[in-house]
């Protein structure tokens, strides 16, 4: 059966899961997500039965939200360790799920001397091959001739990746509905669970532990665990627009403001230099939390953004000054007229300043496992091995 087949057989099975549920299983996950899944897909490697519940109909979260970019190569400390794990589980469950995964790597622009230094301190303590530096003309080899001018370097960063943000977790979750002693609960409510007894919206399930993967909506099920960890959301302005004419871009696009938000660039020396740059030439880009950056779909348009604001609760509305904002600075970089937008949305993903992840045990045989920081796609894989170790 060829993966589109499969995925949509895997599809019929999982809507139709929530009725027939078994209610009994070793694993029980909260949340159709990349954390939830992730977990569910750990289970599964270790034997165990899973059911997946999930309050909607499909993941319609921060895991659809994104760039569809597997960050991979700027992670440090434990982060990079968790990512490693996850880039080969993402390579091959997504051969298993016959998923759009590429080993695009990342490309980062560097357009001042400042960025250009960044890319040359990190280069320096990377074994060789895994940062590699790149001429103004290699890096126009793949943005076009069109690319701004002042380009003066760049780094292709090696093992990076890239999936469909908009069918990858829908994909992975049709590729688990079809394995043994895996079952899905769609339009199911957590209500809570104690000595092994589950209760949902639509019933009582029993598991013998319960995993909770429910990103920013931790303060709806456990709100003390949220406060103590400082737990709030992050709200991003993103977009799809249509591609320059004959743009065809392998990896991710980075930018000098990514530079300041991945670990790997801001942790150099080179990066104080670059903040305070940024600060006296684009204070309008450091206002938005701006990480400048796009990849391109199998459809051709690109994914553009990306802005960031932090509270506890989020107003729903979209500033069109920061589009704006975003746009004209990706424009520039690919030295187009203007970008037509084709559709425009706000991400949400949790966010905590003491922690990237949690992991913790609210109650006696529930684990909550969620990605507290941008980097979801590039780690969950990863994280639901550490959480398994955790038992």
């Amino acid at each position: 059966m060829g993966c589109r087949s499969a995925c949509r057989a895997g599809v019929s099975r999982v809507i139709l899961g929530g009725m027939n549920a078994p209610r009994s299983s070793d694993v029980l996950i909260v949340g159709a997500g990349i954390a939830g899944l992730s977990h569910a897909i750990a289970a599964v490697e270790r034997g165990l039965s899973v059911t997946i519940i999930d309050r909607d109909a499909r993941a319609v979260g921060a895991s659809i939200r994104n760039f569809g970019h597997a960050c991979v190569t700027a992670q440090t400390a434990e982060l990079a360790e968790l990512a490693l794990v996850a880039r080969e589980k993402w390579l091959r469950y997504g051969r298993s799920a016959g998923l759009f995964v590429i080993e695009s790597g990342a490309l980062t622009v560097a357009r001042t001397a400042a960025e250009s230094a960044v890319l040359d301190e990190l280069a320096g303590s990377r074994e060789s091959g895994q940062v590699r530096l790149l001429t103004p003309r290699e890096v126009r080899e793949h943005l076009g001739a069109a690319a701004d001018p002042t380009i003066v370097s760049g780094a292709l960063l090696r093992d990076d990746l890239r999936v469909d943000p908009r069918e990858a977790v829908g994909g992975l979750a049709a590729w688990l509905a079809v394995q043994p002693g895996v079952t899905f609960s769609w339009r199911t409510s957590f209500l809570g669970a104690s000595d092994g007894v589950v209760r949902t919206s639509r019933g009582e399930f029993l598991a013998a532990r319960t995993i909770v993967c429910v990103g920013h909506d931790l303060d709806l099920l456990y709100p003390d665990l949220a406060d103590a960890h400082a737990v709030e959301r992050c709200a991003l302005q993103m977009a799809r627009v249509e591609a320059p004419e004959g743009l065809a871009l392998g990896p991710a696009v980075l930018t000098g403001t990514s530079m300041l938000r991945y670990p790997a660039f801001a942790e150099t020396d080179a990066a104080v230099a670059l903040r305070a740059e940024m600060a006296a030439q684009h204070p309008e880009l450091l206002d938005i939390a701006a990480n400048v950056m796009f990849t391109q779909r199998p459809d051709g348009t690109l994914i553009v953004g990306d802005s960031h604001r932090y509270a506890v609760t989020q107003d729903p509305f979209l500033a069109e000054p920061t589009s704006d904002t975003l746009l004209e600075a990706i424009a520039t970089i690919l030295g187009a007229a203007e970008l037509r937008v084709v559709e425009r949305w706000q991400g949400v993903y949790a966010s905590s300043a003491q922690r990237p992840f949690l992991i913790a045990e609210p109650e006696a045989g529930v684990t909550v496992a969620i990605v507290t920081s941008g980097v979801g796609m590039t780690i969950s894989l990863g994280l639901a091995e550490k959480t398994f170790g955790t038992f």
